[in-house]
């Protein structure tokens, strides 16, 4: 779950782009009281401050909501994520020491003459593209109502931004342009090549998991110690409606209406009109153009080519347009010729005209009973739209009102209806394949802001109906009562039991391994019947074509010493691996190898990001960092709701 937010600082600059996360991207992790200095020691009570960084304190306001950003940042990826969920995984610590390296290396900036200054910081706002107007440059109103969104003010913005840069100026100096030595990138090159062979086995947690039922001792003790692992999402249940046209009353036009309609669009719309198709050529003197249309419609393009030239088709042009393209004296000649000639040459505004009529499309007059059904149709569309707009409007100011949903769709005559619990993504809680009705969909977002019983009204895709709906009711995301999921604790609690046994057994398979036995030997010195051990026999290059899911146990062979052994935890406590090497083979590489490079590009990486960690801690040890656990703790309980 914490995966997205982990691997920001897990690229090429490690820390440096920890900072920037929270420094440039992370604007709204700066909040709460960033101004004021002291010590822990006297104004601490109430939770007041969580650390103070040299003589800079971080408040407690600050820290829950640099919690709250980043719990949002998590739920681009998982919208089901919730707080408690998040700070039981550690990403509260997290999120605190990152606040605490962006304060350190931002005073100890500013303490060595580094410098952030107005004009370096008004650069960076106005690079922001979430302050853009339509137009693409920097808005002032918009950059306002953005930050006031996020209940920042501009000073702690650029408080925030002046970090970010300052970190920047710190941290890429010292990661920047690290090499590693040739053979050492060598060196590492050759492991693609490595060969290794062992042994893996698996010591299952359900082959020592006990049979008989847990006391209830035993039950309550592992439940309360692993409550995170029985989260249940935030889920809410939403009441809604939709309206369209079938709500309003009848939107027919008039004969009034309609007669109007044609009168207004009588010369531009229904009058008789031709459109031609043309072929023509400009010149720059009266003389050429008369030579060229001398020579016939046919000989146009040849003439064109032959004077260095290129004719120009136009399509399906009316008198009118084709005025407004050229001159009144052009189209006046254009549109006297008759079909398949050239018209008088005539000066316009680009030279003379060269024009050849290619086709002529005449369209009759039409009465206002021969439209009248066409104008009818158009009226009723727009006055729908106007009345819907109009009756979407209505609802808003009944919700602004404090009119109850209920009513609201009584007023409407439509059918109020309630969802299932949802949860953020959509699904249905308790379902894997049911989901939120379609039309919920882009309401979903702000449904999981909403309190309880405050309707929204939104329009839906077409704008031919609207959605008016409301949280009807929230179930917080809490560990589920152990009395609701008394199978699943019973389960866990066997997993974990097992678990406990399986190391148990590992340990006891390791200490025979040392005594001089065989994998085979050991295991098979077990009481319980456990599977056989699965040779492996691999490169690195066949562990690396296995891409991002390497088996924990074979990253552990290729990590381990020859004629070594060790044991690891499986995941979910579904046991432990006791993995055996007993083969090294090395890897050959010749130093012209393609690999070589890239090998020494991958080190030099990491070699920054040690530079900028090494750098980080030497900062905060300069600045000073201290922690009020307490106050920390006391944050913790508010946001999981411990209060």
């Amino acid at each position: 779950m914490l995966q997205f937010f982990r691997n920001i600082f897990k690229s090429k600059y490690g820390v440096l782009l920890t900072l920037v996360f929270i420094g440039i991207i992370g604007v709204a992790f700066a909040v709460g009281d960033v101004a004021g200095t002291g010590s822990l020691g006297g104004g601490i009570s109430g939770g007041d401050r969580v650390a103070v960084v040299g003589g800079d304190k971080i408040s407690a306001a600050e820290l829950s909501e640099a919690a709250s950003n980043a719990v949002d940042q998590v739920r681009q990826e998982n919208p089901t994520v919730s707080m408690a969920a998040f700070v039981g995984q550690g990403g509260l610590t997290e999120v605190l020491d990152q606040l605490l390296d962006r304060r350190a290396i931002s005073n100890w900036a500013r303490d060595h003459g580094l410098r952030a200054g107005n004009n370096l910081v008004n650069s960076e706002i106005r690079r922001i593209p979430a302050f853009a107007g339509p137009d693409g440059k920097f808005n002032e109103a918009i950059y306002q109502q953005t930050i006031a969104a996020r209940k920042l003010t501009d000073a702690v913005v650029r408080r925030d931004l002046a970090d970010g840069l300052l970190a920047q100026q710190t941290l890429v100096p010292a990661a920047f342009g690290a090499k590693m030595p040739q053979k050492i990138a060598l060196r590492y090159a050759a492991l693609a090549k490595e060969r290794r062979q062992g042994a893996v086995a698996v010591i299952p947690s359900s082959a020592f998991a006990p049979k008989g039922a847990p006391t209830e001792s035993q039950l309550v003790s592992y439940y309360n110690a692993h409550k995170s692992d029985f989260i249940r999402p935030e889920r809410r249940e939403l009441r809604y409606a939709v309206f369209d046209a079938k709500s309003l009353g009848s939107v027919d036009p008039t004969d009034a209406e309609i007669a109007a309609r044609y009168a207004r669009d009588r010369s531009t719309k229904y009058a008789a009109r031709e459109r031609r198709n043309l072929t023509q050529l400009i010149v720059p003197t009266r003389q050429a153009a008369q030579s060229i249309a001398q020579r016939g419609p046919g000989a146009l393009e040849a003439g064109a080519k032959q004077a260095g030239l290129e004719t120009a088709k136009v399509a399906e042009v009316d008198r009118q347009t084709y005025a407004g393209q050229t001159s009144q004296s052009v189209a006046s000649a254009v549109f006297a010729a008759p079909r398949g000639t050239i018209a008088t040459p005539t000066k316009g505004g680009l030279g003379w005209y060269v024009v050849r009529i290619d086709a002529v499309t005449s369209t009759p007059a039409r009465s206002l009973d021969q439209v009248r059904g066409e104008i009818a149709a158009a009226l009723r569309d727009e006055k729908r739209s106007r009345a819907l707009s109009e009756l979407a409007s209505d609802v808003e100011q009944q919700i602004d009102e404090g009119n109850a949903l209920a009513d609201i769709a009584k007023s409407l005559k439509v059918e109020l209806q309630t969802t299932k619990p949802v949860v953020a993504d959509g699904r249905v809680y308790g379902s894997s394949t049911e989901r939120a009705p379609e039309v919920l969909a882009p309401a979903l977002a702000s449904a999981f802001e909403m309190e309880e019983g405050e309707p929204q009204i939104a329009a839906l895709p077409g704008g031919q109906s609207y959605l008016v709906y409301e949280t009807s009711r929230i179930t917080p995301s809490a560990a589920a009562p152990m009395a609701e999921i008394r199978e699943d604790v019973v389960a866990g609690w066997r997993r974990a039991t097992g678990s406990a046994a399986a190391k148990a057994a590992a340990d006891r398979i390791l200490a025979r391994i040392a005594k001089g036995q065989s994998l085979s030997q050991a295991l098979a010195a077990e009481k319980v019947s456990l599977p056989s051990p699965n040779p492996v026999d691999m490169s690195r290059e066949q562990l690396a074509a296995q891409g991002r899911q390497v088996p924990p146990p074979l990253a552990l062979l290729f990590s381990m010493a020859k004629n070594s052994v060790k044991k690891l935890e499986a995941p979910n406590d579904i046991g432990w691996y006791v993995v055996s090497l007993n083969s090294v083979e090395p890897g050959k590489i010749a130093p012209s190898d393609p690999i070589v490079a890239q090998a020494a590009n991958s080190l030099g990486q990491l070699l920054g990001r040690e530079y900028g960690d090494a750098l980080r801690v030497a900062i905060r040890k300069e600045v000073g960092v201290e922690r009020n656990p307490e106050a920390v703790a006391e944050v913790r309980k508010r946001l999981i709701g411990e209060n």
